[in-house]
């Protein structure tokens, strides 16, 4: 192996296995799911879908891929399901392409606001494709209001409404917003990239029944490989999925993480996972009870979810890259983040976003995660005090210690 990748590998290990990991898009994957992602199914090529290929020698890939797709299928409690999107994004680019025509409106969450790219950030294929219009959270709240929604959907008659965010620490009433697409006659899309592993095992409402097309990624609270899937329950949109993810959106699918997701949603219906996830919740809420307590304010007072979004510019007077930046020299990863009606640049922020999905998955329960808000709190107050960011990166050090 090249030398310098190889540095990069073990620098990479040896800062995963030393950081607080708290960004909340992340996680860490079995052995299992590594394994296969790392597997030999890398060097098969298998356009098309199982038992339809373009390609001959496709038996295996064929039985691992039905096997990701009916696994996915029982966890979500839907007929239909697509495993081959390449990510998050693509599956969103898939399902657009699906359902609407070049031009046609769409209707998301601000990007400030919790949103993603692809619910129609101008910088974005979303934004760039389609005509779209925003929908907010309330300004003193930081909570969705739906009635203002309603109001934007009936002025706008956007073709399709899109549910989900990024950094929306609050369930998502999905019946609420099926009631509103309804009223404008629009397709209901549901992006459950963050809460799909809490909507696996019953810790947030499943958009199904009320969705008419799902997407999502593996690899955040599904703690799978980096990837995409797409979910429905109705079969004209399942062909019109499948034509479009092949041959319209992408070739040949990466047989490697589809083994992979296969495995990802396996685990998923243990009893441990479920387990799991029930720990996610609890030490979310320590850790917005202990932070709070701190003096630091949350966005919507607190978090339903793996996430809490923090702003730190009201609380503490520095920016989100600043805290960034402080609370990575004592080994806690997290990432600026927006907060409703940002007055900060992007690559600034008032806030910043973080989770408890990965540390969970490493064993740290409400004990540690109330030590990590003290920690987090003492090093943002002292940021100039060197022999305190000395003391709580030995304390992290600890903690670190007694990952399993």
């Amino acid at each position: 192996m090249d030398t310098i990748i190889t540095k990069a590998l073990i620098k990479e290990q040896k800062r995963q296995k030393n950081n607080i990991e708290l960004i909340a898009s992340e996680n860490f994957a079995s052995k299992d799911i590594l394994k296969l992602q790392g597997s030999i199914f890398q060097n098969k090529y298998a356009e098309g879908y199982p038992n339809n290929r373009y390609y001959g020698g496709c038996e295996n890939v064929d039985t691992v891929e039905l096997l990701a797709i009916e696994y996915a299928k029982k966890i979500f409690g839907c007929n239909y399901a697509n495993v081959q999107p390449h990510s998050g994004s693509n599956a969103n680019l898939i399902a657009y392409n699906a359902l609407l025509n070049s031009g046609d409106k769409i209707m998301g969450l601000d990007l400030s606001c919790g949103g993603h790219l692809t619910h129609g950030s101008k910088v974005n294929f979303s934004g760039h494709n389609f005509c779209v219009v925003n929908y907010y959270v309330d300004e003193k709240t930081g909570l969705l209001d739906y009635e203002a929604i309603r109001e934007i959907a009936k002025e706008e008659k956007p073709k399709l409404i899109v549910a989900g965010a990024s950094a929306y620490p609050r369930r998502i009433d999905f019946a609420k917003f099926r009631s509103i697409a309804d009223e404008v006659g629009a397709y209901l899309m549901v992006d459950m990239a963050h809460i799909a592993g809490l909507v696996a095992t019953g810790n947030h409402p499943s958009p199904f029944p009320y969705a008419d097309i799902v997407t999502s990624t593996t690899h955040k609270t599904l703690r799978g490989p980096r990837g995409g899937f797409i979910l429905t329950n109705n079969e004209e949109i399942a062909k019109k999925i499948d034509k479009t993810t092949f041959p319209y959106i992408q070739g040949g699918p990466l047989m490697h993480t589809i083994a992979a997701k296969a495995q990802c949603f396996y685990e998923a219906l243990s009893e441990d996972f479920k387990k799991y996830q029930n720990q996610v919740i609890k030490n979310a809420q320590i850790l917005a009870n202990t932070l709070k307590e701190e003096g630091i304010k949350l966005i919507t007072d607190g978090t339903d979810n793996h996430l809490l979004l923090l702003d730190v510019k009201s609380s503490l007077n520095i920016s989100g890259q600043e805290a960034e930046t402080v609370l990575s020299k004592i080994n806690i990863t997290v990432n600026k983040n927006s907060i409703p009606f940002d007055k900060e640049k992007p690559k600034v922020t008032s806030g910043i976003r973080i989770g408890t999905a990965a540390m969970t998955t490493l064993g740290f329960k409400e004990e540690q995660f109330k030590q990590v808000a003290q920690i987090i709190s003492l090093s943002l107050k002292n940021k100039e005090d060197k022999k305190i960011q000395t003391k709580l990166k030995k304390d992290v050090k600890k903690l670190m210690e007694g990952v399993k």
